[in-house]
């Protein structure tokens, strides 16, 4: 009985040091490597040159977080926006917000319930919010920000005078026969 008593704690200790050798082997995982990214997408990009053109004197940042924007008194409301991004936040020359741009993202499917969500904590706090579906045109960005449409036509007039040599040249298309 005791060579089975003595069996019995041999194999119980090299159980025991097999764990322990085990755990000491035991590699953490690793990090995958970093890469770089694009800061935009293709419809950031677009959205964010046309904001510039259009808004000169204004300043355009881009992926602003909503504890930038909002702020409350209790955290359980603060926790609501917590991991919340704007666009592009448009800010005129005293650095006073005048309008939260954003673009729907066609790759998400709960994107539209959370853009509603997003667009009327904005809403609440006082911030005008445009939301476009896909890269707003420049027409639809001077409607929005109240700049009339007149710059087109003297732009359109200017391009017209720059380019009117064409309309003066004739071009005649010759037969080669031969």
């Amino acid at each position: 009985m005791t060579i089975y008593i003595l069996i019995g704690v041999l194999i119980l200790i090299s159980f025991l040091l097999m764990a322990v050798k085990g755990l000491e082997n035991r590699e953490k995982p690793q990090d995958s490597a970093l890469k770089q990214r694009a800061i935009f997408s293709l419809n950031e990009q677009l959205t964010y040159t046309r904001l510039q053109e259009i808004l000169p004197h204004h300043t355009i940042l881009a992926h602003v977080s909503f504890d930038a924007l909002l702020t409350t008194k209790f955290s359980r409301t603060r926790h609501k926006y917590r991991n919340m991004i704007a666009d592009f936040v448009v800010l005129d020359a005293n650095h006073q917000v005048v309008a939260i741009v954003t673009l729907d993202d066609l790759l998400m499917l709960k994107r539209s319930r959370n853009a509603q969500y997003q667009d009327e904590l904005l809403r609440l706090a006082g911030y005008k919010v445009l939301r476009y579906e896909e890269v707003p045109e420049y027409h639809e960005l001077r409607e929005a920000f109240g700049q009339s449409s007149s710059t087109d036509l003297d732009d359109l007039d200017t391009a017209l005078k720059k380019y009117d040599f064409l309309a003066h040249s004739v071009r005649h298309k010759v037969k080669v026969l031969g």
